[in-house]
């Protein structure tokens, strides 16, 4: 099976990665060093950064340049794994 029948992207592809967290000093550069391993070009200073209402999460939105779906598994994986990572869609 093909990867492309795999999954419902065409690759390369622009992808959000939305993470989520405590606000917490280091959470940003945390889920930034998650990103760039598995996305060398990832440009840090594009993260979208959004506090929840009562200030308690942070949101983060990390917008790549996707190249096949083993690359956003193994970096679904690692950032899921994280310990300040409580959500990422």
């Amino acid at each position: 099976m093909s990867e492309q029948s795999e999954t419902l992207f065409e690759f390369p592809c622009d992808f959000p990665l939305k993470v989520f967290g405590l606000a917490q000093p280091g959470f940003a550069q945390a889920v930034a060093e998650v990103v760039v391993r598995h996305v060398p070009d990832f440009d840090v200073a594009t993260i979208e950064m959004k506090p929840s209402s009562g200030g308690k999460y942070l949101s983060l939105t990390c917008t790549f340049r996707a190249n096949s779906k083993a690359q956003l598994d193994a970096l679904y994986r690692e950032v899921t794994s994280h310990p300040m990572v409580k959500m990422v869609l």
